[in-house]
């Protein structure tokens, strides 16, 4: 899969039309799915990410938020994109926000009562009334497809008080109760609330919407699977309930991935994976915290234990695994990006091997420069080069990494392993180290006696021969990654 845009994606207009004419070049690079971003308009109309979503059902048709089209095009050219990514035999992944609305039509006086930030289990304030924009009427698109109006019984909770300009975290109080939903995450005391307006799940009106948008949205552009956002911050009761109804409704599996940010928790992770009984894989968001780590500790990183305590490495079969997105960029709320010199590390790890569902980032694809405000108020200019070595790793796991895998995971600084292929692909050996150059006597199965094998990254000009048991001396330069395969086998 890539991931098909970034937080810093230019606001022209012309993503949608990139991904059409890219996606036969896409495909011939080995990917099989397509990651886009939010469709629906946002509340900053051609400026937004997708992320602070205004009204679902404008994918780039309504004169809303400033604009007809949304940041990356037009319905139209996302429906054109889609079908050009299908013809190259693509899956479509799309992304859905249902955490929360932002960017209201009208206000509301409301009851609430304010909470502690850090703990939103403890109430700091009797009932009062605020007035919020919770009221979603959407104008400029007139009620076509959905005559829906939200309102402040749509909402457990938001951030503002327009009468008064305080920012504060509000519970709202309704029928549907005067707490938070209950959900798995306890960082501060319960993790219900993120932003803007947050959507009430216990609604069961709000519910019957969002299962019939989720089948309008299928019924336009026919998407294979979902990547849900935010997921930590929502009952998993919902989405098992949503996820049944729009398989059953599409009558397609539909694949589901889901963010849940909880860097160096994978018992978390498990936790979630549990409450949803298998419905939905998650990001490996352990994983990514460690390739973060492990890039900033050079040498002193202990590779022997770079896949401990990942969902990888417990769970692969729900692992979605990553080496960077859009929260994790640079000036991100979530910032831990992987250095670059170890991004070819990490992507060999999560691509060569039999684990887990690999996801690229396009700026590692692509490269990316941007300029953003730092937390201290400076603006800072950001260069993301592109992984030079992505495209040949790419390659390698479309024609080679098949088969056993045998791992020498026995050196501190120095780890490799092999994929022995199969009756139609010839294998491969990786080793990766982040010290000095090495060696290793790795396995890689007899039917290679005599064979060759080369570093297909051309790190090292070494040629190795597989003996007659089927072992060779596999070598890697410092601070490197080499990748081996029998010559002439691509």
């Amino acid at each position: 899969m890539i991931q098909y845009s970034h937080w810093y994606t230019p606001a022209d207009g012309q993503l949608w039309k990139e991904v059409k004419e890219n996606a036969g070049r896409l495909a011939e690079m080995g990917i099989t799915a397509v990651w886009l971003p939010p469709a629906s308009k946002g509340s900053k109309g051609p400026d937004s990410e997708g992320y602070d979503v205004y009204d679902l059902y404008d994918l780039g048709e309504f004169d809303q938020k400033g604009s007809v089209r949304t940041k990356f095009g037009t319905k139209q050219e996302l429906i054109e994109a889609v079908k050009a990514l299908h013809d190259a035999g693509h899956q479509v992944i799309v992304d859905i926000v249902l955490n929360h609305l932002g960017g209201g039509d009208e206000t509301e006086c409301i009851h609430v009562v304010k909470v502690n930030s850090e703990d939103r289990n403890e109430t700091i304030s009797e009932p009062i009334e605020i007035e919020a924009f919770t009221k979603f009427t959407y104008p400029g698109r007139n009620g076509k497809y959905s005559e829906f109006i939200w309102d402040h019984q749509c909402f457990s909770g938001v951030d503002y008080d327009h009468s008064t300009g305080e920012n504060a975290i509000y519970n709202i109080l309704q029928e549907w109760g005067d707490d938070w939903e209950e959900v798995i995450d306890d960082e501060k005391g319960n993790y219900d609330y993120l932003m803007f307006n947050d959507i009430e799940f216990r609604n069961p009106a709000v519910r019957e919407e969002l299962n019939r948008w989720a089948k309008w949205f299928h019924d336009v552009i026919s998407f294979d699977g979902v990547r849900l956002d935010a997921v930590k911050h929502i009952s998993p009761k919902f989405y098992n309930e949503w996820l049944d109804k729009l398989r059953k409704s599409t009558g397609k599996e539909i694949f589901a991935v889901g963010e849940y940010w909880a860097p160096g928790n994978l018992e978390r992770l498990l936790r979630y994976i549990d409450a949803t009984e298998g419905r939905m894989s998650l990001f490996d968001s352990a994983l990514q915290h460690t390739l973060h780590h492990a890039s900033k500790s050079g040498n002193e990183y202990d590779l022997r234990t770079i896949l401990d305590d990942s969902l990888m490495n417990a769970l692969p079969e729900k692992a979605v695994t990553v080496v960077d997105n859009h929260d994790t960029q640079p000036l991100q709320s979530l910032e831990a990006p992987v250095e670059h010199w170890f991004k070819q590390h990490a992507y060999a790890l999560i691509l060569l091997r039999n684990e887990g569902y690999p996801c690229i980032f396009y700026p590692d694809l692509h490269g990316a420069n941007y300029t953003d405000k730092g937390r201290d108020g400076n603006d800072y200019d950001i260069f993301l080069n592109k992984v030079e070595e992505l495209p040949v790793l790419l390659k390698v796991r479309k024609e080679n990494a098949y088969g056993m895998q045998r791992d020498y995971f026995d050196h501190a600084n120095c780890i490799g392993w092999t994929r022995e292929g199969d009756d139609e692909h010839s294998g491969c050996a990786v080793l990766l180290t982040n010290g000095d150059e090495g060696r290793k006597h790795m396995e890689i199965g007899k039917r290679y006696a005599g064979k060759t094998f080369i570093d297909v990254l051309q790190k090292h000009p070494a040629e190795v021969v597989i003996n007659e048991k089927g072992w060779g001396e596999f070598y890697v330069t410092s601070g490197s990654v080499s990748v081996w395969i029998k010559r002439n086998s691509v």
